[in-house]
């Protein structure tokens, strides 16, 4: 899936991190969303290389990267947390300054990280988001639906990794599928990793501190910086018209009170929109970039 790159593995504040990186020119982070790992970017990473630098890990807590023990204030799995996680890979590989693409997840990690380090990250891109204060400020009938898992992987007490660990490759499957635009297929290699990457009881753990992170720290972490921080880098956001993102907001205007230089649009597909239209969204992040 990924022609030209090479898989390494480095050890950065106190986890280990599985990425692949490819290409030369200036650098920039891809970073997966839930539940996914780094091989959602298949369809873009190469074209990307033959431009730029292009690293492309796995999140701690998901695929073959370190799923290190949660705690009970979920600071582990923070937004905060796997943003330094990254501003140490990038400073390991030689680079103190780069852009960031994020989806999913990962496009939280990826605004965390231009909000906490605003002279690290040159230019930020996420894809099918909005912040995560948003998402819950906002929340409604329509988009809790759309959006169950919000609240159901960040139930305390084991709950949902007991329910999901009984079916783990069913839901994955499931999750997926209800995300992506309808008559959409994954690639069959993807979907093995998806698989693989979700397969233990320490990645269905792993994922679900980092959705209670999301309703707690992260969340906290929002609400300090909005109207106190702005995202100073240009922001570029994309999103599928079928995605989460777009249900019942505005997208580029939910961003306008976190950035400056607010950019994009939609993209005619689901939630996985570099998997679903790789091509236009190569063509944007490029001419972005």
């Amino acid at each position: 899936m990924f022609p030209g790159f090479t898989q390494h593995r480095a050890k950065v504040n106190g986890v280990e991190i599985n990425f692949r990186r490819a290409g030369n020119g200036p650098p920039v982070l891809l970073l997966h969303g839930y539940p996914q790992t780094h091989a959602m970017w298949h369809g873009v990473a190469p074209g990307l290389a033959r431009r730029f630098s292009v690293v492309t890990p796995d999140l701690r807590g998901y695929g073959d990267s370190g799923k290190p023990p949660s705690d009970p204030d979920h600071v582990t799995y923070s937004k905060r947390v796997m943003a330094q996680d990254m501003v140490e890979l990038m400073a390991e590989l030689g680079w103190r300054r780069f852009a960031v693409v994020g989806h999913d997840r990962g496009g939280r990690v990826a605004y965390r990280l231009a909000l906490d380090a605003p002279d690290v990250v040159t230019r930020l891109a996420v894809l099918d988001i909005v912040t995560t204060h948003t998402m819950w400020s906002s929340m409604n009938m329509a988009s809790a639906n759309a959006a169950y898992h919000w609240l159901f992987l960040a139930q305390p007490d084991g709950l949902p990794e007991r329910l999901i660990n009984h079916e783990r490759e069913f839901y994955l499957r499931s999750t997926l599928k209800r995300w992506a635009a309808p008559g959409f297929v994954f690639a069959p290699e993807a979907m093995a990793e998806y698989i693989r990457g979700f397969s233990t009881p320490e990645a269905v753990h792993a994922a679900c501190e980092d959705y209670r992170a999301g309703a707690s720290i992260d969340f906290q972490l929002d609400e300090a910086d909005l109207g106190r921080r702005r995202i100073g880098c240009p922001v570029l956001a994309l999103w599928g018209e079928t995605g989460f993102a777009s249900r019942a907001r505005d997208v580029i205007g939910a961003w306008k009170p976190w950035a400056d230089d607010v950019r994009g649009g939609p993209i005619d597909c689901g939630h996985f929109i570099a998997e679903e239209k790789p091509a236009e969204t190569l063509a944007g992040l490029e001419a972005f970039l």
